[in-house]
């Protein structure tokens, strides 16, 4: 694969070898530095955005609202069909570029893009739905209803995992919905996200249309407080870890804005006496290991039944000992590299911290080196008998570390011990048992904001909502009525008599 055919396409040449920005006439702070974790080569550089550059990003945001906010919701539509279209032309590079500086593997790459392109469908179908709802007046002659109408500029955060899917989630449905956007990707990925800016520039400008629709901030930390402690940006929406996020809805909610916010996950996967093995082993081996474990729907804890809990080890171990380690563009293997060697060392730490706790391992981890490997970020997926209580399983470890814990009673014992960690992004169930499935999905079943049934933690579709509670953030976005977060409600009523009758009767006479 040929990375400048790539940057050429996506009109990202200036950016490769670092030699400039390109993204942006905004960014005039230092570089940021883009490495790939396949193979540890330098991809390009970015200039982060300064405070003076956001100020130029925010009044531009706002100008181009005035005018955004006035066209029809379904014209609206109409330029983000074309975005989707844009993206169909543009899956095969940009799902490579995901691959090259994500890590991911080249199919999760060309499925990223095309969740973009299907929020995109789902958004133009929304543009003509934007209901409201009408209700009976208690005053004779009066009509009541409620609308809802754009908020103005969403701040949108994404995690490098998902480099471009997430932010299209959010801007999907926010331009529909007559606001703009400003985005700063994980300055892990940069690229990705200056890549998607020149697609949507590319709609804008035939269309004739403000660039302000969709802005772009890059930088760390330090660039996102910018938007979360701006008035002007009345939406934050926020993807990241638990600990970002409680600085992030502080932050927002000090001010009264809204957050939007997709946190941490602790997944479990619950494998009862009537579980079909082999959907399970499928199920349990790609949501651990898919993503190299880095995703936030990723499966993290495995809660079997003592009665099939070494039938289910001895298959899982079997399927480990198979998985093919490497480079991610090569279609052959399961499992690339992490995001880099920060999360190398969060892995490594992590097994140790369950050894010390007590765990037993069962497939061993560790760090691969040698040919193919010289980014130093391709490690083993590992597999480790726990306990649920152990202060390590309680965490959330962005990595592929996956903990086998055994239940003895019914399912009931099976549901408490999932939901005592403070996540809950992510669940499911494998059994073949209408009675304990149904009690999985009940008031006293999961309490995650996903429940699956004989499918595994990993993915989720774009016509349902997606996000957790607890820690998880308690945020919605994607499919079903997501939508509405990204506007703002109001009550109407209209008097078309000749008279003003007060409600509940009160007399005003003057």
């Amino acid at each position: 694969m040929q990375i400048t055919n790539i940057f050429s396409t996506l009109k990202l040449s200036e950016l490769n070898n670092g030699t400039s920005t390109g993204q942006n006439n905004f960014s005039s702070g230092d570089y940021i530095e883009s490495y790939s974790p396949v193979d540890g080569e330098l991809l390009g550089k970015v200039k982060t955005t300064t405070k003076q550059d956001y100020e130029k990003v925010v009044l531009a945001a706002n100008e181009a609202f005035k005018s955004w906010r006035l066209m029809p919701a379904p014209k609206r539509g109409e330029i983000v069909r074309q975005f989707g279209d844009k993206l169909r032309k543009y899956k095969e590079p940009l799902g490579q570029l995901v691959s090259v500086e994500m890590g991911k593997s080249l199919q999760e790459g060309y499925g990223e893009v095309q969740e973009m392109i299907d929020i995109c469908d789902f958004a133009i179908g929304l543009s003509r739905q934007l209901h409201g709802y009408t209700m009976h007046s208690e005053r004779p002659a009066h009509r009541m209803y409620e609308q809802y109408h754009p908020l103005g500029v969403v701040g949108i955060i994404s995690a490098f995992n998902f480099p471009v899917a997430v932010w299209s989630w959010n801007t999907a449905l926010a331009w529909v919905c007559g606001d703009v956007c400003i985005w700063k990707p994980s300055e892990k990925a940069p690229l990705c996200g200056v890549a998607c800016q020149n697609i949507m520039a590319e709609v804008l400008k035939d269309n004739n249309l403000p660039e302000g629709i969709s802005c772009l901030i890059n930088g760390d930390y330090k660039v996102g407080e910018f938007m979360t402690q701006d008035e002007r940006v009345p939406l934050i929406s926020a993807t990241g870890s638990t600990r970002m996020g409680r600085i992030v809805g502080a932050t927002v909610a000090e001010r009264f804005g809204k957050s939007l916010l997709e946190l941490g996950g602790n997944n479990a996967i619950i494998i009862t006496p009537h579980a079909d093995i082999d959907v399970t082993i499928i199920g349990a081996v790609f949501g651990a290991v898919g993503t190299c474990g880095q995703r936030c729907t990723s499966t993290r804890r495995l809660i079997i039944h003592e009665s099939i809990y070494d039938k289910v080890k001895d298959r899982l171990v079997s399927a480990y000992n198979q998985l093919k380690i490497g480079n991610p563009l090569d279609e052959s293997n399961h499992v690339g590299p992490l995001i880099d060697k920060d999360a190398v060392n969060t892995y490594l730490n992590a097994i140790e911290k369950a050894k010390q706790e007590g765990g037993s391992v069962l497939v061993d981890g560790g760090v691969l080196s040698g040919e193919g490997y010289e980014s130093g970020c391709y490690v083993k997926p590992a597999v480790i008998e726990a306990k649920n209580e152990y202060q390590i399983v309680q965490e959330e470890t962005f990595a592929p570390i996956l903990f086998l814990l055994k239940y003895s009673g019914d399912v009931e014992e099976a549901i408490a011990i999932q939901n005592n960690v403070k996540q809950g992004l992510s669940s499911a169930i494998m059994s073949t048992n209408l009675r304990e499935t149904e009690l999985f999905l009940s008031h006293a079943g999961s309490d995650c904001g996903i429940a699956n049934v004989n499918i595994g933690t990993s993915g989720a579709e774009i016509g349902g909502a997606f996000g957790g509670e607890k820690e998880t953030g308690g945020g919605r976005e994607s499919g079903s009525d997501a939508w509405k977060i990204y506007m703002r409600r109001q009550t109407n009523t209209i008097n078309y008599s000749t008279k003003l009758p007060l409600a509940q009767g009160i007399k005003f006479d003057i």
